[in-house]
């Protein structure tokens, strides 16, 4: 279910759409019935209608902007005993490279954030997350915990998750540690409105600390592909949460169980 869920997903994110559209029109641009030509010139068409709007700029700030300004920076000082949820992200493990260098630019701007969070409390502990992918033998719960050492915190601090395979797991894996108690929880600025409602329908208390702001205003006329990718972003945040609404989190329990 895992695996046919992201290979769906893909279907309606804007890049893979128009691959997927522009091979369509290839296919019956030569076609003799008139039905499946004018098909072909419909998926011609969508296909650069989506590449335009989700390259451009407005269309990118709008789709980007309305996630990411639900939750504001969070700069509030924690008194006792805290736990900070840095949700997992992605790596590549090459020889020769620090945990630090590994990250990607997602994973390292939520450890930096998680990291800056543990800073304003006294005795914070950091929980890191996720699986390795299935194609490289650490986990991504290692490389941040190795990472975070490499940026001073001290690794009797550091809880490692390493199975979870996405934040539906890594919210149970974390019930299991510390039930309802409140928690910072660090994720990029796009996933939180999503995160939030996976956590709080356990019955859990996260405080956001979003991270990772990538909407931004250009010209009107400009299209590059940095756009794209906040434009595909977005999107992947709004089907995922369309996901949730439908499906609730019923069809996760027996992974609760194992987790």
């Amino acid at each position: 279910m895992f695996w046919l869920k992201k290979v769906l997903s893909q279907l309606v994110m804007p890049i893979p759409l128009t691959v997927l559209l522009l091979l369509i029109a290839a296919l019956l641009w030569r076609s003799q019935r008139q039905l499946l030509l004018k098909f072909g010139k419909a998926s011609l068409s969508l296909a650069i209608a989506v590449l335009l709007l989700c390259s451009q700029s407005q269309v990118s700030y709008w789709l980007t902007h309305s996630l990411e300004s639900r939750y504001a920076p969070n700069n509030q000082l924690k008194t006792g005993s805290c736990v900070v949820m840095v949700l997992g992200s992605s790596n590549t493990e090459k020889p020769g490279l620090t945990a630090v260098q590994q990250l990607s630019a997602t994973a390292l701007a939520r450890l930096s954030e998680g990291i800056r969070q543990l800073s304003l409390g006294q005795a914070c502990t950091l929980v890191v997350s996720g699986y390795s992918g299935g194609q490289q033998p650490t986990p991504h719960a290692s490389i941040m915990a190795k990472a975070a050492v490499e940026l001073g915190v001290n690794p009797a601090n550091i809880i490692k998750f390493e199975q979870p395979k996405d934040t539906i797991e890594e919210a149970y894996a974390l019930q299991q540690l510390i039930g309802q108690q409140p928690f910072t929880l660090v994720t990029s600025a796009t996933h939180m409105p999503r995160a939030v409602s996976i956590f709080t329908q356990l019955g859990m208390r996260p405080q956001p600390a979003p991270t990772n702001f990538i909407a931004h205003k250009g010209f009107w006329w400009r299209l590059d592909a940095e756009q794209l990718n906040a434009s595909q972003r977005s999107i992947h945040e709004y089907v995922g949460m369309l996901w949730l609404q439908i499906k609730g989190l019923s069809a996760q329990q027996n992974t609760k169980e194992t987790l």
